[in-house]
């Protein structure tokens, strides 16, 4: 008569506890199913935007750039911000600078103004700078390890038709080579105005490749009627 008791309670307690342990793993069941995975970013669109481009030698980098850095506000009187500071490889006194611009014809009348000339020649910029003004209608700001750059412009026949077999071509078959997509702009001025900057990450090559039959041969039947003009330079800022 006395154990009956104390089974009562042992089966009880048993009972009890697998009660509860069925409960907590229910409960850390259900926690796990709830966590879901973190959703990744979303990649921002991208919009094209205006460029200027102007080109032209100095007598003294440093004391150019520290001109240049001073007519930061009245750049910005006319819609102009820097984008893009380079220097040429094999003539370092040869610069070339792309801005952002708001409008082509505000951008056109500041290249026109007085001020500008004065400015410049106190940087000591040595000759007539040349302006040219574009869209840019891909633009890839990634982080790349080389400084190194090649600015390639020519005219085509018929862009969408030029555009396809650039595509074509691939970036894929271009990196390969050496040559990293990084721009592509059309003029505003002439829209058959082609104007592309690849990131250089193999310099033999990308030199091999530019000066291919190969290429060539594209470029001939993609419609390029002109003869590309290549600027091999370094991005400084």
């Amino acid at each position: 008569m006395k154990r009956l008791p104390i089974l009562s309670v042992l089966a009880l307690a048993v009972f009890l506890f697998s009660c509860g342990s069925g409960s907590e793993e229910t409960k850390t069941a259900d926690t796990t199913a709830a966590v879901a995975p973190a959703p990744e970013p979303a990649k921002p669109v991208f919009s094209p935007f205006k460029v200027m481009t102007v080109q032209h030698h100095v007598k003294n980098f440093d004391k150019w750039e520290a001109g240049y850095m001073a007519g930061d506000s009245l750049r910005k009187v006319y819609g102009i911000g820097p984008l893009v500071i380079g220097r040429d490889m094999k003539d370092t006194n040869l610069v070339l600078i792309v801005e952002k611009m708001e409008d082509m014809d505000k951008a056109q009348t500041f290249a026109k103004l007085p001020a500008l000339a004065a400015a410049m020649k106190k940087a000591g910029v040595t000759d007539k700078p040349g302006f040219s003004y574009a869209e840019m209608i891909r633009s890839d700001d990634s982080p790349v390890e080389t400084s190194d750059r090649l600015g390639v412009a020519h005219h085509v026949k018929d862009f969408a038709a030029w555009l396809k077999v650039f595509d074509a071509e691939g970036p894929s078959t271009r990196a390969a080579n050496g040559m990293v997509d990084r721009s592509l702009a059309r003029g505003l001025a002439d829209s058959n105005m082609v104007y592309i900057t690849f990131a250089i990450t193999d310099m033999a090559k990308a030199k091999a490749r530019f000066a291919s039959p190969d290429l060539k041969k594209i470029m001939t039947d993609a419609g390029v009627d002109s003869p590309p003009t290549a600027r091999w330079y370094k991005v400084v800022k």
